[in-house]
């Protein structure tokens, strides 16, 4: 597909129905996360979805106490859909290949943002323990997932 920006996520099997805001980089280099729980961002330094390469969303589990955006992100199973609108009025659903879990210091960044021959999405959120004292969970959550079908402008 050609590039276009993509404004809004559907995942029915956990129930998301999302806008989408932009997301950059921070200073340190790594992925900014959206300011609040929802809506769910997307890098748009990535291809966007449903271009050659992987479109990378990310969201909160939770915020501030309440379930965020991807809460159940972990729920998602092998073949479930994942629709993304973009603004030329097309949308591109992906199907889920995998959810996988690492732990924050072993993020896979190869697995997840290097170049893919194909169109791909990579949704990313937080999970495993809380750690109170650093006010972080220890892992992340990544769904990968592959282009499945196309509903064009």
């Amino acid at each position: 597909m050609p590039a276009s920006a993509p404004v809004r996520l559907l995942i029915p099997a956990i129930g998301v129905d999302t806008g989408l805001m932009s997301l950059g980089l921070q200073d340190d280099g790594s992925l900014e996360v959206p300011p609040e729980g929802f809506p769910a961002g997307w890098y748009t330094e990535a291809p966007t979805p449903g271009e050659i390469g992987p479109a990378i969303i990310a969201g909160h589990v939770d915020w501030d106490g309440s379930p965020g955006v991807f809460f159940s992100l972990r729920d998602l199973a092998s073949g479930d859909a994942i629709t993304v609108e973009r603004t030329d009025g097309s949308a591109a659903t992906f199907r889920v290949g995998s959810v996988q879990q690492f732990p924050k210091d072993e993020f896979p960044t190869d697995a997840v943002y290097a170049d893919i021959a194909h169109a791909g999405l990579r949704l990313i959120t937080c999970g495993g323990s809380f750690d109170r004292a650093a006010r972080s969970y220890e892992d992340n959550i990544v769904v990968f997932a592959d282009l499945a079908g196309v509903d064009p402008a």
